[in-house]
Formats: structure tokens, sequence, C-alpha cells
């Protein structure tokens, strides 16, 4: 343990001779702090693009990241070769959400403080991180939503003043924004509605959907939140 403490508080260069207890500390300490990058992505992770390879590669990215820095330590040649062979490999997976991306970059920097020896530096920038991350994800920072839903209907005949159908939506929704209500192409009497609404308790949908659904004449009742959207 001793040896193990040396090795951290003196380690804050690079190109050291090679050592197998320091290339293994830097292995071992790129898979916990890895681990923890990737706990905390599981753990904030909201949406429907959940990908379980994706954590793992979390933990792959960094163990790899701190290895090739650790080969390239002090030798220009074989970081020019290693170059040369990392541009062979083309990734084809589409990530959509730019979040992802900055996982993927932490674990690069990770890879890279803890394979360069710089394990001061890489234990505190991921605590940072992760402190970072789960605040944004427990203050819902940046979350704008003036409408969170998209609720669609039919009905046999065009609204009145005194519908029952708005009151509903007083109930359950803050507020709400009639965007469409056409008549039917085929000729017919029916009424196609569009909505977009800002729902007060998204646990209450179900009951909503049941008030509305206990109306006269309407049909095709369908409600879309925009969580739902953005993943399509």
């Amino acid at each position: 343990m001793e040896r193990l403490l040396d090795i951290v508080n003196a380690s804050s260069y690079a190109g050291a001779p090679f050592d197998f207890r320091t290339s293994l500390l830097s292995l071992l300490l790129a898979f916990v702090l890895g681990q923890a990058l990737a706990w905390v992505y599981y753990f904030t992770h909201s949406g429907l693009s959940y990908s379980k390879s994706f954590v793992q590669s979390l933990i792959i990215i960094t163990v790899v990241v701190s290895m090739v820095m650790s080969t390239i330590a002090g030798s220009f040649v074989v970081a020019v070769g290693l170059m040369g062979a990392l541009s062979i490999i083309r990734f084809r997976n589409m990530i959509k959400d730019t979040r992802d991306i900055a996982f993927i970059f932490c674990a690069l920097v990770i890879g890279m403080a803890t394979g360069s020896q710089r394990y001061g530096l890489a234990i505190l920038g991921t605590f940072v991180l992760c402190m970072l991350i789960l605040y944004l994800w427990v203050s819902d920072f940046g979350m704008h939503m003036p409408h969170n839903g998209f609720l669609r209907f039919q009905l046999t005949e065009h609204m009145g003043p005194d519908h029952p159908i708005p009151a509903v939506l007083k109930r359950f929704c803050k507020n709400y924004t009639l965007i469409s209500a056409q008549d039917s192409e085929f000729g017919g009497k029916v009424v196609e509605y569009a909505y977009q609404v800002m729902i007060r308790n998204a646990a209450k949908n179900e009951q909503m959907l049941s008030e509305l659904g206990k109306v006269e004449g309407i049909t095709n009742l369908t409600l879309t939140m925009q969580e739902q959207l953005l993943e399509v």
C-alpha cells in the first residue's frame, strides 16, 4: 500500500521507464474510474435509447485509452505508428444523443490521465465530472417544455362553448393549445382535433384518457408525450 501511495504522489510526470506495477495501477485505476462514470450514466439516463453495450463501452474505452497513453509515452515513433493504425478503424454506429458523446469524451480524458500516470488529476477529474453530471440530473438543468404532450382525437361534431372536453383538460393540464380542428376528408361529420398540452402530473395520464374516453362521440383518442417524440 505504501508503495502504491508513493507511485501516486510521484507520478506527476509522463514518459517514465516501463514499470509493471505502475502500468498495472494505471489500468486498474482506469477500470475503477470508468466504472464510476458508467454507473453515473446508468443512474442519470432517461429516455428510450438506453444501451447496455454503450455503458460497457465507457469502461472499455477508459481502459483502452489508458493503455494507449502508456504505449506511446516517451516515443514519438510509436505515437505516429499508433495513429496510423487507429485511422483504419471506422465507427459506423450513429450516436443520437449529444449527452452520450459527452460521456465518451469523459471516458477518453480519464483514460488519458491514468495512462499518462497523472493519477491525482484522474481521480479528482472523475469525481468533479460525476458530481457535475449528478447535479445536472437532480436539478433537471436546462429543462424548458412549454408543452410536453400531443393529444389527438375525433368527435362526431364540432365542440361548442359548453363541451365537457375543455373542462377535463383544465383538470389535468396546466395549459393546452388547440393546433387544428379539421373536418374529415371523406365527407362525414367527424372532426379531427389536435392539442398541445402541458400535463400537470404524468402519472395521471391514464386517468385523463379515461375521463376523455367517457365523453360522448369521442373516438381515436391518442396522447403522445414529448419524450417519445424526441426518441423517434
